[in-house]
């Protein structure tokens, strides 16, 4: 079994800046990919950015392409999700996720094997 545990959520100003982690553990951590998604009040689960865990090829919403950069740290199984130019239309429960097998386009949440508990982010005008 694999265990995510995020951080860094918090409230922040519009405009402003949040950087989410996203720590990975369990039996030997083997991912393809990895991804952050986003849940607001009243709303589904949407894809936010995946990142393939050998080579590291990207993938974005694009709404938020531009202002938001996902990486991972092999050596720490660790995932991060860099926040810049934050919006108040950002503000969600944003949960990382794991999958163990590689697939072409990883955008959809059935797709994801493993996930999160979520970490709040608050945009204020």
């Amino acid at each position: 079994q694999v265990q995510l545990v995020e951080s860094g959520g918090g409230l922040v100003q519009t405009g402003g800046s949040l950087r989410l982690s996203c720590a990975a553990s369990g039996r030997t951590f083997s991912s393809a990919v990895m991804g952050w998604f986003r849940q607001a009040p009243g709303k589904e689960r949407e894809f936010v950015a995946a990142i393939r865990w050998i080579g590291g090829s990207t993938y974005y919403k694009e709404s938020v392409k531009g202002r938001f950069t996902i990486s991972r740290d092999n050596a720490k199984n660790t995932l991060y999700l860099q926040m810049n130019s934050l919006k108040p239309e950002d503000t969600a429960v944003y949960y990382c996720a794991a999958r163990r097998t590689a697939v072409l386009v990883p955008t959809s949440a059935r797709m994801y094997d493993y996930w999160g508990q979520g970490t709040q982010v608050t945009v204020s005008n």
